[in-house]
């Protein structure tokens, strides 16, 4: 007997499926269907028991409300139009679709090429596709209040816990298992100020990786931005938000990794799910004059319209849902250029930036852009409004590039410790709003910069042609795995200069999960398809000293303005007072001059850092950092401390077990090759 649906008691302002007394609303989104039709299912998903068209139009917004129904019902979509893809449409009423709204599914997205078959062919691809489930998660999440990220840990949901000894089996490669003591311990331990969780939101695995026998295992291939993938988090958005309050719980923020840039839809030759089916027009952008193709700035084969109102207030609803449910902090957005992008280019004023800024829910949370695609005008690094953050891959490189003893990089290394003030020091921008790393998720791991010359990506399927070819990496005389202890050892110090390195660099630090324990991906530089040992972290092979080594780095960052404060270095007077904020020195303690900056074979620089009393800093600080990127040992001769002071040597890199020890300025330091030392100065008060 078919179910009966109105129009009357329909809620064309609430987008998706909405609980109501007796029985739910239905409200989809498309501006060029002639009808949109609800599909409803029985309580296993298999059997379709009616099919209804919604009666209700309000501009584009197709609803109804349907007696009867409640929480749990399964459903689906289908879509009544036109296909002309000369003029941009693709409606095929054979394609079962997936509700951009869902907020639960039953069961993950597999690919099949079925999926992909034109309308003649006329083939029901409901048997493959998940249902969306009725659901009412609860609303009253709390983020933490708003601060900057802090130290930030880039975390791979599934590969994060596969491999952990002590995880149960049930919940390995789950959110669920991020709540276990020993991995909020972990983080603890290690100082993480946020933790940013890779896509959650459900994804399908590119039709290529079949070929392969491989996965998608990032999930930068999203359907349902919406609704959790049942493979990460089969509890939905409970698990998550029991997660997310237990790293709360330890003073730790969670970002969320999202993915607006495109669907997993793909080119105008992908499969039909959701988007195109809906209302391909509408919510995906097109070369100008030729509707029947995708506009590719992703390099994923389509692009979303998030120009358009719409499609930006779709993603808004988004963002609110994931901070309602779960409580996140905040935001990371793939390739966030395309969140700006309006027909005539990039712009502060796009409607997602607006919308977020007026918003009362997202205004306060952390925004932090990927600010480059591969579109014209793409590079965007420094361009976001303030108050967002950027990841920023000028750091990556050119910290790099000076650790591999590239000519000519001091001033570059320099303009990065100090803030990159040529990025950010603009329209009130600070030096945390850029993120900075030297290893993300996308690319050679920490250990393997130092540890492979060439990318090795032979297991990916391609003949090595995909991943990044200039990595700025180098091997240390092996490729790869070796048994010579002093590889072993140089890459070691390697690995911990370049962590001192981030740590003492103004701006918003980022490590990814598994780098402070030395993680490998065997020079596998492009590691999305690889949902196996190759990104699985190992826990049994973990270099603990390399795990105390970064907890005090962070520790000690944290607990000092002089490597904390959250303004750009310039090498002027500080305020109301007659020290510079920095001097950069030279190894006879003078200051660097033109011919220093300018000489190509410097790899040697030392910085004096002042930081002046504040409100939340009862006394001034200095640090003396020495940043030694040869292969010798140099002797330095220290600057005079302030009067009443003493150097304490807190960290020597070469040397991770050093206890913090106090210095004679008089009699001068060597500074180990390969090393980055860091005193602070601290009040005499005649112990030794």
């Amino acid at each position: 007997m078919s179910n009966t649906i109105t129009a009357e008691r329909g809620a064309p302002a609430s987008l998706g499926a909405t609980i109501d007394d007796g029985g739910v609303h239905f409200a989809v989104y498309s501006e060029n269907a002639d009808e949109i039709h609800v599909c409803l299912f029985d309580e296993g998903g298999t059997q379709e028991t009616d099919r209804i068209p919604l009666p209700g139009r309000d501009g584009g917004t197709r609803f109804g409300f349907v007696p009867g129904l409640a929480a749990g019902t399964r459903y689906g979509l289908r879509a009544v139009g036109p296909y002309k893809p000369e003029e941009g449409h693709r409606f095929d009423y054979s394609k079962f679709l997936v509700d951009p709204y869902a907020v639960q599914l039953d069961r993950p997205f597999t690919y099949r090429p079925a999926l992909t078959a034109p309308p003649e062919r006329q083939i029901d691809s409901a048997p493959f596709l998940p249902r969306a489930i009725v659901t009412a998660p609860d609303r009253d999440a709390k983020p933490l209040p708003f601060a900057n990220p802090g130290l930030t840990y880039e975390l791979l949901v599934r590969a994060y816990s596969q491999r952990h000894p002590d995880v149960p089996a049930e919940i390995r490669g789950t959110v669920a298992a991020l709540a276990e003591p020993y991995f909020l311990d972990h983080l603890q331990k290690v100082g993480i100020d946020t933790v940013e969780l890779m896509p959650l939101a459900a994804w399908i695995d590119e039709g290529h990786l079949l070929n392969f026998n491989l996965t998608n295992a990032w999930g930068y291939n999203p359907i349902t931005h919406m609704a959790p993938d049942p493979r990460l988090a089969p509890g939905g958005f409970a698990e998550i938000r029991k997660v997310v309050e237990a790293m709360h719980a330890r003073g730790i923020r969670v970002l969320l990794d999202v993915v607006f840039n495109h669907s997993g839809e793909g080119s105008e030759e992908g499969p039909t799910i959701c988007y195109r089916g809906l209302d391909n027009l509408l919510y995906y952008r097109h070369p100008e004059g030729e509707p029947e193709f995708m506009l590719n700035d992703t390099g994923t084969g389509n692009t979303m319209a998030t120009h358009k109102e719409p499609v930006a207030k779709m993603f808004i609803d988004v963002l609110r849902t994931w901070v309602q449910a779960t409580g996140i902090d905040g935001f990371r957005y793939d390739l966030g250029t395309v969140l700006g992008r309006l027909p005539d280019g990039f712009s502060h004023d796009a409607p997602f930036f607006k919308m977020i800024e007026k918003d009362d829910v997202l205004k306060d949370r952390i925004h932090v852009g990927e600010p480059w695609d591969v579109g014209p005008g793409g590079y965007q690094v420094g361009n976001f409004p303030k108050p967002w953050f950027e990841w920023q891959d000028k750091f990556r490189d050119d910290v790099r590039k000076f650790w591999k003893g590239e000519a000519g990089m001091i001033g570059a290394l320099a303009t990065r410790l100090a803030g990159s003030a040529d990025l950010y020091n603009h329209d009130g921008r600070l030096p945390s709003a850029g993120v900075n790393f030297i290893a993300a998720h996308d690319g050679f791991t920490l250990a393997d910069i130092a540890m492979y010359e060439d990318k090795h990506n032979e297991a990916n399927g391609e003949d090595n042609r995909d991943g990044h070819n200039d990595n700025h990496s180098w091997n240390n005389g092996v490729e790869g795995e070796t048994d010579d202890p002093a590889i072993i050892d140089a890459r070691g110090k390697d690995i911990r200069a370049m962590l001192a390195t981030l740590l003492v660099a103004r701006g918003t630090p980022m490590i990814v999960a598994g780098d402070e324990f030395g993680r490998t991906q065997g020079g596998n530089n492009n590691g999305y398809a690889q949902d196996n040992e190759i990104t699985w972290l190992d826990w049994d092979n973990a270099d603990e000293g390399l795990i105390e080594f970064t907890g005090k780095l962070a520790k000690l960052r944290r607990e000092h303005p002089a490597l904390n404060a959250d303004r750009f270095l310039t090498g002027e007077l500080v305020e109301g007072g007659d020290v510079e904020d920095v001097i950069w020195l030279r190894e006879d303690g003078h200051a660097m001059e033109d011919d220093d900056w300018n000489d190509p074979e410097r790899r040697f620089v030392g910085m004096s850092v002042y930081s002046p009393k504040t409100e939340a800093d009862s006394e001034s600080e200095r640090a003396v950092i020495y940043v030694n990127g040869t292969q010798e040992d140099v002797a330095v001769t220290l600057p005079e401390p302030r009067e009443g002071h003493v150097y304490c040597l807190q960290i020597q890199s070469d040397w991770p077990q050093l206890e913090p020890r106090r210095i004679d300025h008089a009699g001068g330091v060597v500074v180990q090759s390969r090393s980055v030392f860091i005193m602070l100065e601290e009040r005499d008060d005649g112990e030794a």
